[in-house]
């Protein structure tokens, strides 16, 4: 498949992480499926994306290549990728995509966009594990670059290339994160400067505000 060409993209979930998904792809030139569970998911999803191309100034138009859906079966349909964008539980993220992979074709690349959780562990019980790959986006996503790409102990490494080239056609930055680990890379980066600032404020070496100075 040439991830040059328009994909069809499902996105489960249309909160903070999902809308911003929704639009990096569509604004790429893919169609994108969003899926949430919400009554109003017709309303909400819209105003949401909205308000994305009127602070970028983008062409309105784009939004047509985004369609709601509260079917999870019509918003997989036909889907070459999916991102899962739902809250960090671990048994709920388990069942979506033990639920996907019934919709969709045995090709079709599953990501979590987990900003924690192994994606080993939300594959586990998949039948086609190699296709199942981590994809921490950072928050906003339409708008920070970075995107860790993380391969756990079953994901292919065509997986891994495609869905790497994927994101820089879209303008993200994905680094490929070997390990799956829980916090990845960015995550533990940071905790471990959060670590470092609390013991300098608890040893007296400074206080909370020339800590902020510092870091910014």
């Amino acid at each position: 498949m040439n991830e040059h060409t328009e994909q069809k993209i499902g996105v489960v979930g249309g909160g903070l992480m999902g809308h911003g998904i929704a639009y990096l792809f569509a604004a790429a030139g893919h169609h994108v499926n969003v899926f949430e569970p919400l009554s109003d998911i017709r309303n909400s999803l819209p105003q949401r994306l909205r308000a994305i191309v009127e602070l970028l100034g983008d062409d309105p138009r784009l939004l047509a290549r985004i369609a709601a859906h509260d079917s999870l079966d019509s918003a997989m349909r036909g889907a070459d990728w999916v991102f899962e964008a739902a809250p960090e539980k671990l048994p709920l993220k388990q069942e979506i995509f033990a639920a996907i992979e019934k919709l969709v074709a045995p090709t079709t690349i599953l990501a979590s966009n987990s900003s924690a959780i192994p994606s080993t562990e939300i594959g586990r019980h998949l039948a086609h594990r190699e296709r199942m790959v981590g994809t921490h986006f950072w928050n906003p996503p339409h708008l920070v670059p970075l995107v860790e790409v993380i391969q756990n102990e079953r994901t292919s490494g065509e997986v891994v290339e495609r869905t790497m080239q994927l994101l820089r056609r879209a303008g993200k930055v994905p680094v490929h994160v070997r390990r799956d680990i829980p916090g990845f890379v960015g995550n533990r980066l940071q905790h471990a400067m959060k670590r470092e600032a609390i013991a300098l404020v608890a040893a007296g070496v400074c206080d909370a505000e020339t800590i902020d100075t510092v870091v910014r």
